[in-house]
């Protein structure tokens, strides 16, 4: 189930992300019965909490990565019991199929303060786009945030806005995230630049095509005046 989003500025506020597993007595090599019956295998670990195995109904499984992400706290219910506030830790897919194979999510505190990559979303357009034909690079994809889990967002917006001339940048402290979280990524590292392009290599070739022959001609007449001397 989605909450709808609330927008903040800048920063894209979180979702709620529910979803509903059931205890694994299955392990090893036969789970892959429980695939073909449409369950995905998973494992549960955090601080201080007890491993547990859960299976959870491929086709949800699939609709929360599609939709929500691995940036987003997911809350586990299993068995009908309280639920558990998660993080996607880790996702094993077949390379060749792409089923999903196995899922690990970790148990985190939501009074407790976490570390977490968070994307990077550009938005908007460069005014050194339309002014001088410059191109917009996108250096930093991700940065590091520290926060409670409900305040992280999922990603955070890149405004382009700021790109007005060629070689304008965006730095990582030009960012904006909510109340109470902290970017730790260095706050220098660049996220975006507006790039010009130089002028193609063949009209650079053809450019010096053009003189060369007049330098030719040049030393070719020195030495005829030369043997025009010497003759004389």
């Amino acid at each position: 189930m989605l909450a709808p989003r609330e927008e903040r500025g800048m920063v894209q506020a979180r979702e709620k992300v529910e979803l509903k597993a059931s205890r694994r007595q299955v392990l090893g090599k036969a789970v892959k019965r429980l695939r073909r019956q449409g369950l995905t295998p998973a494992n549960i670990y955090g601080k201080g909490i007890e491993s547990l195995a859960i299976q959870v109904p491929t086709h949800d499984l699939r609709h929360l990565l599609r939709h929500a992400g691995r940036h987003e706290i997911v809350y586990l219910q299993v068995d009908g019991q309280e639920e558990r506030p998660c993080f996607i830790r880790a996702i094993q897919k077949d390379p060749i199929s792409d089923e999903l194979l196995h899922v690990d999510f970790q148990q985190v505190s939501l009074t407790e303060k976490v570390r977490l990559e968070v994307p990077l979303h550009l938005v908007g357009e460069a005014p050194a786009a339309d002014r001088y034909g410059a191109m917009v690079l996108q250096l930093l994809d991700v940065v590091l945030v520290e926060g409670l889990p409900t305040a992280l967002p999922p990603f955070i917006e890149v405004d382009l806005s700021r790109l007005e001339a060629p070689d304008s940048v965006i730095h990582v402290s030009d960012l904006q995230p909510p109340p109470g979280v902290v970017i730790l990524t260095d706050p220098e590292a660049v996220v975006a630049r507006a790039i010009v392009e130089a002028a193609p290599a063949e009209e650079e070739e053809a450019a010096a095509e053009e003189v060369a022959p007049a330098e030719v001609e040049v030393v070719r007449s020195r030495r005829e005046e030369e043997e025009e001397e010497e003759e004389g």
